[in-house]
């Protein structure tokens, strides 16, 4: 019990990483830049995703080790590895895995052709997990409380959300003169499965009698509660069906719905000088489909010998007082999830004027097209516990008419080494990117801290003259 309480949290805590879009965010010469930003400054005839290969993101990392300090042959003992790793970390490290798969996208211009007025539509798969460390849990699992006569094991610190969602959306975006574009969107959810364990409490306390050095206190506190929506029936015996197959039928629309909107604007305050904010997932999901929600509440206090909480030792009946003290229950009510919502925000100044052909160069219709960008942007998203914050720092260069590139450093409480690159070129009517993060890390992906890639394909048609 104490390794598989151990493994999983190691696990979990390998896979994390932030959402943050930072080198797709205002690259608009990439039609999906506008998911990041409805109010993108970005222009097209009209536009089609190859489908399931339209977008393509994948992230992964860890923010206190790397799977070299876990799996390295060098003759440290894999229990000390572990160890050594829960103690350098804190209950403030978090981790967090994001997974985005596009099955189709598409937009089009409306209003004719002078018309600076664009729909865009499209769906996608996303998975989302997130938890803190649970440091207090995991060293009372990994020592018990023998060496922590006097000390609180921190509950709170079990703090975990996952989910398995589809997402249908529809966007519009509007030009309103050379200096605002403005856009919004909106949003389905269907949740396939939920898990959400967040608002945890309670303690475990071992205290020594005074005068009486073999007798000692055991006090165990827990408000402790898991509620799940998707999830329930796999866990029955009588259930024999293929669990990847029925999560992925109940997540495109037949599971628990929720709505949600986008918003973006972009202003010029000169004609090289640009301001860009959106807002991203603003919405809920109301779980109802299979819900459960199991609870431990209660308090258990025991008074003798051996105070080391171990079950295979103890009487029968110390194991039925704790479960009477603090018994399982299980309620089928529903609840509400928010989805974690991103703030973006940059400016961005341009230089280098180049004289542009006839084509459209997918970037919107200004006067004059600039070979050269610089800027900053602000990512925050919305955490249990506190926001995530990351500043980027971006140079962007057009080397053709239809080739671009972009490199970024973003610092964030996951890295200060961050440097990522992207590319997006188009030939003919057929346009491909690819952005990677962490570039350096590639060397010994094994001594990664953190790891991201976005791909994608698409069909971009413009009027002759734009």
């Amino acid at each position: 019990m104490k390794k598989g309480s151990l493994v999983l949290m190691l696990f979990l805590q390998l896979i994390c990483f932030s959402q943050n879009k930072q080198l797709l965010y205002n690259f608009t010469a990439i039609p999906q830049s506008s998911l990041v930003n409805p109010g993108a400054d970005v222009s097209y005839k009209f536009y089609f995703g190859v489908p399931i290969l339209s977008g393509i993101s994948a992230n992964l990392g860890s923010s206190s080790f790397s799977a070299y300090d876990l799996f390295a042959d060098n003759g440290v003992d894999f229990n000390d590895k572990v160890r050594n790793i829960i103690n350098k970390s804190s209950s403030k490290d978090k981790a967090q895995v994001n997974e985005q798969l596009e099955l189709f996208s598409g937009g089009f211009r409306v209003g004719g052709k002078e018309s600076q007025s664009y729909i865009s539509f499209g769906a996608y798969q996303e998975f989302d997990f997130l938890t803190y460390v649970p440091k207090d849990p995991a060293i009372f699992a990994l020592d018990g409380n023998r060496d922590y006569i006097g000390k609180s094991f921190n509950l709170a610190d079990i703090n975990v959300r996952a989910e398995v969602l589809s997402v249908l959306h529809v966007g519009f975006h509007k030009k309103l003169n050379e200096k605002l574009v403005l856009g919004g969107r909106a949003k389905l959810y269907s949740s396939g499965a939920n898990a959400t364990s967040t608002r945890n409490s309670g303690f475990v306390y071992t205290a020594q009698n005074a005068g009486t050095p073999n007798i000692y206190t055991q006090v165990i506190s827990s408000n402790l509660e898991i509620k799940t929506s998707g999830i329930a029936k796999f866990t029955k015996d009588e259930y024999e069906g293929d669990i990847a197959s029925d999560i992925a039928h109940n997540t495109f629309f037949n599971g628990s719905l929720g709505l949600g909107i986008d918003a973006g604007i972009t202003y010029y305050f000169k004609e090289n000088l640009q301001f860009t904010a959106s807002i991203i997932d603003l919405g809920f999901i109301n779980q109802s489909k299979d819900i459960e929600t199991i609870t431990y509440k209660g308090e258990y206090r025991y008074e003798g010998v051996n105070p080391s909480f171990d079950f295979t030792n103890e009487p029968e009946n110390v194991i039925d007082d704790f479960e009477k003290a603090i018994p399982r229950d299980t309620l089928y009510n529903k609840y509400t999830t928010w989805r974690p919502t991103k703030l973006y925000s940059s400016m961005q100044y341009s230089f280098g004027e180049a004289r542009s052909d006839d084509e459209c160069n997918c970037k919107g219709s200004i006067k004059r097209r600039y070979i050269n960008k610089v800027g900053g942007q602000l990512f925050a998203m919305t955490m249990p516990n506190e926001p995530f914050v990351a500043l980027t720092a971006f140079y962007q260069r057009s080397l053709l008419e239809k080739l671009d590139v972009k490199a970024t450093y973003t610092f964030d409480s996951y890295s200060k080494t961050n440097i990522g690159l992207g590319l997006s070129g188009t030939i003919g009517k057929f346009n491909i990117y690819a952005l990677v993060d962490n570039v350096f890390e590639y060397k010994d992906v094994s001594k990664a801290n953190s790891l991201a890639f976005q791909f994608g394909l698409n069909f971009i048609f413009q009027d002759s003259k734009d």
